[in-house]
């Protein structure tokens, strides 16, 4: 679905970083390096954003 809000891990505010990390990966930088950027040091975090999979996509497709 969306990216949390906050990390479930340790509570930090992730969910205004996605839009530009995933702009930037698109763009074919490093994920290690865009997140190193946008502050996040903790491995919660950081996993927070390299294991989210986008599957609104794949649910529109199917009707109620």
């Amino acid at each position: 679905m969306h990216i949390p809000v906050r990390c479930f891990t340790c509570g930090k505010l992730i969910g205004h970083k996605w839009e530009e990390f995933k702009k930037r990966v698109d763009k074919g930088e490093d994920p290690e390096k865009v997140l190193d950027s946008l502050g996040f040091d903790r491995y919660c975090c950081r996993r927070m954003f390299i294991s989210h999979v986008e599957v609104m996509d794949e649910i529109k497709k199917y009707p109620r």
